[in-house]
């Protein structure tokens, strides 16, 4: 397949294709200048969106690419990481909701939101 039709068929810019062989994660073969992608370049590709969907940066999904021996480590990492994310979200889902549970005009004078408030630091 083609470069074009490859990012017609991920939905993708043809530019995110190129830089990212330039980056280093995708090796399409070339027909002169043009290059050439197999099935093995569109699961790979496929990869790359699920592993961005997921969060992972270029650099954490070239590093496992590159050095299978590194992919524990980048996605224990990665792991921590969205772990503190969810719990920041669900501390100020918290707090969310006891403003919204609050009977007061003014919220910042509940009782129970000033408590939440205080739990969170």
């Amino acid at each position: 397949m083609s470069v074009g039709e490859v990012a017609e068929r991920f939905g993708l810019a043809t530019h995110v294709l190129r830089h990212w062989e330039s980056v280093g994660l995708l090796e399409p073969a070339r027909s002169g200048d043009r290059r050439r992608y197999d099935d093995a370049d569109l699961y790979r590709v496929s990869v790359i969106l699920r592993a961005k969907e997921a969060g992972l940066s270029l650099d954490g999904i070239r590093e496992m690419f590159q050095k299978p021996e590194a992919r524990e480590a980048v996605l224990r990492r990665h792991k921590e990481e969205l772990t503190r994310r969810v719990e920041a979200a669900q501390a100020s889902l918290a707090i969310i909701d006891c403003a919204l549970g609050c009977e007061h005009d003014d919220f910042t004078q509940c009782a129970h939101f000033r408590a939440a408030v205080a739990r969170a630091g």
